[in-house]
């Protein structure tokens, strides 16, 4: 009987043994490697610490590969390295001295700048490039891009513009009018982006196709003695600090530099107002080519061209309205 009881518990405890070896097997928490920048000049240091998972041996800690100018001081879990030129933009690769593992890596590099960048690489890649600072005159031209870019995909801020320009008509209304929506939006953007202003972005959006939703309708009625008409640029101004709130949303999702935050601020506006501009020279010659066309032709349409324009308009922000105002 004992020695059924003892061949018992040899089982138990060897089953045991199965369950718990492979603990670690399927572990697939990432390496984490830390590489801080300490210096800068003639040469520049750098101190890296490696955390392992538990699944990696410490005999089996990765080292960091710089370029052949630096020189690496050091081993195990924190090393120094001193790079007589820049490694900025260069590619670095984690070596393992013993054999591979699956894990993936996450690596955060912290420059002496102050910029931090965390990166998350696959369980096969095993190179990554050093981040370079942020410039003033890149910071510039990505924003500025990032703004143009915004404006000629946001099609309700591009609608609202239109209806905007077919009731101001004139050259001189349309400036003031579309340089008002410009000043109330920027004013906006920039307390937002800033968290000065805090609006959840649901209500917003739906307001913003309500503003164009309202001019479709005047343009639609067509010109009359309305504050509208009379007086776009009040119209402009009152729903721009709204539609600055919403560029100001775009904004938050893409992220403002760590360091150049005022020139990504300036430029990403800048970079709106380009698109602005550009969208409204295109609208204005279109609309000039049109009347000329309808004066040579010498026909008319069956219904005026704002009215058109503005039953469609009307309908596409309708949708936009009911679609927003649901995903409440």
């Amino acid at each position: 009987m004992r020695l059924a009881v003892l061949a018992w518990l040899k089982r138990v405890c060897a089953l045991l043994v199965i369950i718990g070896a492979p603990t670690y097997a399927d572990d697939l928490r990432p390496l984490y490697i830390e590489i801080r920048e300490l210096s800068k000049g003639e040469g520049t240091t750098f101190l890296y610490r490696v955390r392992l998972p538990p699944r990696i041996a410490v005999q089996n800690t990765p080292d960091l590969q710089f370029p052949s100018n630096c020189i690496t001081e050091g081993a195990g879990s924190t090393v120094n390295v001193v790079c007589e030129e820049s490694v900025y933009g260069r590619q670095l690769q984690v070596a393992y001295p013993l054999y591979e593992v699956a894990n993936p890596t996450v690596i955060k590099v912290i420059l002496q700048s102050g910029e931090e960048f965390t990166r998350a690489y696959g369980s096969g890649q095993r190179d990554f490039d050093v981040p370079s600072p942020e410039t003033t005159g890149g910071v510039a031209w990505q924003y500025t891009w990032l703004g143009m870019e915004h404006i000629w995909i946001g099609y309700d801020h591009l609608l609202f513009l239109l209806c905007l320009i077919w009731i101001a008509g004139g050259w001189r209304r349309i400036l003031i009018t579309i340089t008002g929506f410009t000043l109330a939006h920027s004013v906006t953007l920039v307390l937002a982006a800033l968290d000065v202003v805090r609006l959840p972005i649901a209500p917003v959006e739906a307001v913003i196709a309500l503003s164009v939703l309202f001019l479709a309708r005047e343009l639609a009625i067509g010109p009359s003695d309305s504050l509208t008409w009379r007086h776009p640029i009040a119209v402009s101004s009152s729903f721009g600090l709204l539609h600055g709130l919403g560029f100001a949303a775009v904004l938050s999702e893409i992220g403002l530099p760590q360091i150049q935050l005022v020139t990504g601020l300036i430029a990403f506006n800048i970079g709106v107002e380009i698109g602005q501009v550009v969208f409204a020279l295109g609208v204005i010659g279109l609309l000039r080519l049109f009347v000329e066309l309808g004066h040579r032709l010498k026909t008319k349409l069956p219904v005026p061209g704002h009215v058109m324009a503005g039953y469609l308009v009307g309908t596409v922000s309708a949708y936009w309205l009911i679609d927003r105002v649901v995903a409440f």
